[in-house]
Order: C-alpha cells, then structure tokens, then sequence
C-alpha cells in the first residue's frame, strides 16, 4: 500500500472521528502522525489554526502571550479579548478563560481545527493544565482541538471520552480500551479495582481492608484516573485546606499507607518520573472504568443487530455510581461526568426499544435515566413525549409538575423547550 493511500485512509478516519469530539489526540504510538498534520495543513477544505508548543508554554501567562502573538499572524485581530483582560493576575483564570474562549469564537464562524502540536515540548504547570482543561467546556462549537504529543498528555481521558468529548487516534484505528497502557486482563491481575461502587480493591481474590483510613484506598483511584499527576494536584484535590507543606507531608504519610497496603504485590503501587506521579507499570491491575469506558466506545461504533448487546453491556458495567459514599470534589465530578456515559447507554437503549416497537420498555429505561440525574430535562422530554404517544396525557401533565417543583428546589430554571413541549402536548 502506497503512502498516500495510508494517510488518505488515516485522514478519512480522522474526519469520521473528529465531528464526534471536542478534543482529539494524535496517539504518541502512531506512526504518521506528522504526515497527518501535514495533510491537514494542506487541505484548502479544512480550515486550521496552527500551534507549536514550546519550552517556555509552562504557565497560563506564557502559554496566552505565544499563543495570541502566533496566532495574530493567522488571524490579524486575535488576542482582543484577552488584551483587555490582560496577564498580570491569573489567580482567578475565569475571565482569562472567557476572554480566550471569545478569541477563538470570532476567529471564524465556520467550524475549523485548533492544533496544539508538539505538545510534549512544554512541562505543563498545575495552573495551565487547569485552564487547558476548562477551556475543553468552554470552546466554541465550530471548533476542534487537535493535541499532537509524543507522550500521554495528562488529561482525564477516560472520562471525557465517556462524555463523548474526547478521542483518541493512533493512525486511522480509534483507540478503544486500555487508554492508558495500563490494564492487565481481569483474569490475570492481581489487583482488582472497581471504582463504580463503595471503591474496592480486591489483591489476590482477597478485599483489602487494612488502608489505615480511607485517604489511601481513594489516592490509588485518584491515580488510576490519570495517566501521570502532579504532587500539587494531588495535594489540591485531596487537602485544599491545608498549607503546601502540610499538604505535602499528608500525601507521603498517605502514600507510605498505600504501599503498606498493598506491599504484597512486590512494587510501590505510585512510582514517581520526571517530576509526576503514576500507577507503576509493573502492577497488574485490571479496573472497572477502563472497561466501562471501553464498552461505551463500543457501543457508539456497533452497528445494526451488535447495537443492543453492547449497549446492554454499558448498563450492565455501571452497577453503582463512582466511588459512591464519598463526596469529595474531584469524586463529585468525575461521578457526574461517568454517569453521562451511563445515560447516554440508557438513552440508546430506548431508541432501540422504540425501533422495536417496544414502547412500555422505553419509557421504564428513560424513567430510569431522568432518576439517576433529574436536570436532564431532554430526557424528562422524551419520557413526556413518550407518555403522550401512549396516550397517556395525565400522567404526561403529571410528569411536568413533578419536573418543575423538582427544579424549583434545586434552583435551576425551566428550560423554553422543555415548557414548549408541555403546551403542545396538552394543546
């Protein structure tokens, strides 16, 4: 096969995959990542605006200053917002982050692609990280964000793959399972970790109880949902309340308790490489959001008579929400962000009951849905809808009421759609 062929077919590939993202990494593992890029550049139909990162792109203020200088050789007026909001005070990165945004919203109305590339150059600190991965929210919807990188960016990817927000490309083949080069088969691993739940770790066919607290157990899921962290992440995530320095003696006490824990296994469970902290390669681990994350990639690639099955398969994984019984931020984001993956399975599933013209089943599973998260109201919509096709009208006009004094306690408006939808079904 020529070269051209292969990059036309890892271009098509692309294109297939990237309308389905907001973020799109070039995997450090493929081998024409470089002849990609250049495609795009090349593509008069693709509009691109082009970035290489480089060693001084470690903070908010340097990363903005290069990026606006650069990118106002592309486009002459780029760089207003931010100008105004200026970079002498990033303490609070939510005007920068509302300035950057607007930038790239009126660098064109038609849709186009961000590259970042040679991501890897710069060592990115805890503040840019942080902006990088609030912006992935906040970027506009005709644009995408390439990441080409010779290492694993330290993004949380599994769960913004499970948010549909994220892919991963090595060549044309999308990346669907061990996202991390980390996951040993669950019949082969030693340690079992399964984070949908209470948070248990299984060594050896035996639970682990001896954590010495709970810190320990919940800093081994807090690595294992990155592919590197920072100590100051850790110490952010887990004692914002405490100063560095107390901070950083907690996390060693912490870790020490974790290793305690799991000494059996012959290996510190964190090793620590070039300034970041990871799950050691040599321990085999198998754990459960991995193969969530897998099944729910699966499920949005089958097709025809495989589309129940796999996503019957996304259900059945999600037995209980993420580390369940724990309410740290961290865990309450990433909680909600695991279960759109799981909504997104239950929502498909009815599709596919009403294509079967199995209407009672698709109303029990959107029932279920709109119970494990009521602010979904395009969910509440369609149970509406549903109820009103059954002819079931009252129990339509019932649900909305429910909907509407349940919002009212939470604070959150009622959407124009969602009031909209209920005056034509009861017109």
């Amino acid at each position: 096969m020529s070269l051209d062929t292969i990059v036309n077919n890892i271009y098509q590939s692309f294109q297939e995959h990237a309308a389905e993202a907001r973020v799109i990494l070039l995997h450090a593992s493929g081998r024409y990542r470089t002849a990609l890029v250049s495609r795009l550049l090349a593509d008069p139909e693709v509009r691109v605006f082009y970035y290489a990162m480089g060693t001084d792109d470690v903070d908010v203020p340097s990363f903005l200053a290069g990026f606006t200088h650069d990118l106002a050789d592309q486009a002459p007026t780029f760089g207003a917002n931010v100008n105004l909001v200026g970079l002498k005070d990033t303490a609070d990165q939510t005007p920068l982050l509302t300035a950057f945004a607007g930038d790239l919203n009126q660098l064109s109305a038609e849709p186009y692609i961000l590259l970042l590339d040679e991501f890897d150059r710069a060592t990115v600190g805890d503040d840019l990280q942080s902006f990088l991965e609030a912006l992935i929210d906040n970027l506009p919807p005709q644009c995408r964000l390439v990441l080409n990188s010779r290492n694993l960016p330290r993004l949380p990817w599994m769960a913004l793959i499970a948010q549909r927000k994220a892919v991963m490309l090595r060549d044309a083949e999308l990346i669907s399972a061990d996202f991390y080069q980390n996951q040993a088969p669950a019949e082969e691993a030693r340690v079992l970790a399964t984070a949908l739940g209470p948070g248990t770790v299984i060594l050896d066919n035996e639970p682990i109880d001896n954590w010495e607290g709970h810190l320990p157990r919940l800093l081994f899921f807090f690595a294992l949902e990155r592919p590197v962290v920072t100590r100051s992440e850790i110490c952010q995530a887990f004692w914002p309340e405490l100063s560095t320095d107390q901070a950083v003696n907690v996390f060693h006490v912490t870790k020490r308790r974790l290793h305690k824990a799991l000494e059996s296994v012959g290996v510190d469970v964190l090793v620590h490489e070039d300034g970041y902290y990871r799950v050691n390669p040599e321990l085999s681990v198998h754990y459960d959001i991995t193969d969530f994350v897998s099944a729910l990639v699966a499920g949005r690639l089958a097709k025809g008579k495989a589309r129940p099955a796999a996503w019957q398969r996304v259900i059945d994984l999600y037995q209980r929400p993420f580390l369940q019984g724990h309410n740290e931020t961290w865990i309450a984001r990433r909680r909600q962000e695991y279960q759109s993956g799981y909504l997104e399975a239950l929502s498909e599933m009815a599709t596919i009951r009403l294509e079967e013209n199995r209407p009672e089943h698709a109303l029990a599973l959107l029932l279920r849905a709109v119970g494990e998260n009521q602010r979904r109201q395009d969910l509440h919509r369609r149970v509406m809808t549903l109820y009103a096709d059954l002819g079931r009208r009252s129990e339509a006009a019932s649900h909305f009421q429910r909907l509407q004094e349940t919002l009212n306690e939470m604070h959150v408006p009622l959407e124009e759609e969602t009031r909209q939808l209920y005056r034509e079904l009861m017109s």
